[in-house]
């Protein structure tokens, strides 16, 4: 039996959603429903009931789901356990991160714990949260810089690190460009591009959120589902955007940010980002970039 197609099997049950499994998994649907066809035909019984409406989980599915999650963790427990045994003779960090995490965090915190660990071998990978975590509990990654999920996985320790402030990305040319910065109600009558939700939720959702407690409907113009492309159809004169201040760092040419600011004036602060690791992974060399990033989590949480 074939751990992944297992694995595929607890998302689904878990949402009870193709769509939102496969994103989850950062499969194609029609891939994850081969792999649930796969285990099925292993285990010589249906485990999940697809129709055009909906998706339930068999009776045999419904017994096997709680075995299944015992059988995963066993699994990544003794994978966690060999990694951590050869970390120390390994040397390296793996760190994941969101866009806006590889923007603007990493740059000012690697050069400063390069100079402390000239030896250790650190690699990166910018991936969207929903995607990053799968990896931490695969061991493919040590840690992860996040947008604190909506559902936390007790198998996943969490830390803040700090909340980026919002910006609106306009057109060079915009009514709205000439202006040093921006409240919500300016936006009120403005077309909007907007995060996919499944893939960028808290992104989505503040854009929303804003704009209700401003006492206006949000005009959706655009869905789009990378930072840049978002970015690049504000260039291209589609709409503005919401989006986190790191974004801002390397502006295509024909845009411009301002600041979004509460009607007090103060910058609003609920892009929250966090740094994610497995709970029962020890590993100095992750600790120690945590510290070094709480040693200068000040002086960077002033640039978000």
């Amino acid at each position: 039996m074939d751990l992944t197609d297992l694995r595929c099997f607890l998302m689904v049950a878990e949402e009870l959603h193709f769509g939102r499994a496969a994103r989850r998994l950062d499969l194609l649907p029609a891939t994850l429903g081969r792999r649930l066809a796969t285990l099925e035909d292993h285990l010589g019984t249906v485990l999940i009931h697809r129709t055009t409406r909906a998706v339930s989980l068999s009776p045999a599915g419904q017994v096997l789901v709680p075995q299944a999650r015992d059988l995963i963790a066993a699994a990544d427990a003794l994978e966690h356990r060999a990694r951590s045994l050869g970390r120390d003779s390994a040397a390296r960090l793996r760190i994941g991160a969101i866009d806006s995490a590889a923007a603007g965090l990493l740059p000012q915190i690697l050069p400063i714990y390069r100079k402390a660990t000239p030896e250790l071998r650190i690699t990166l990978e910018e991936r969207k949260t929903i995607q990053l975590l799968p990896r931490l509990l695969s061991g493919r990654i040590d840690l992860a810089l996040i947008r604190p999920p909506e559902r936390r996985d007790p198998r996943i320790k969490l830390r803040a690190l700090l909340s980026e402030s919002t910006v609106v990305a306009l057109p060079e040319g915009h009514d709205l460009a000439a202006r040093e910065s921006l409240r919500v109600a300016d936006l009120a009558d403005a077309p909007l591009i907007v995060p996919d939700r499944q893939s960028r939720p808290h992104s989505h959702d503040l854009t929303i959120k804003l704009m209700h407690e401003a006492g206006h409907a949000a005009r959706i113009a655009q869905v789009a589902e990378e930072k840049h492309t978002i970015v690049s159809l504000v260039a291209a004169g589609l709409g503005l955007a919401i989006v986190p201040r790191w974004s801002a760092l390397g502006t295509p040419k024909g845009v411009v940010f301002r600041p979004l600011l509460t009607p007090e004036g103060q910058p609003i602060r609920r892009l929250h980002l966090a740094a994610a690791w497995c709970a029962d992974v020890r590993d100095p060399i992750r600790d120690g970039f945590l510290d070094c990033i709480d040693q200068h989590r000040s002086d960077i949480a002033q640039t978000a």
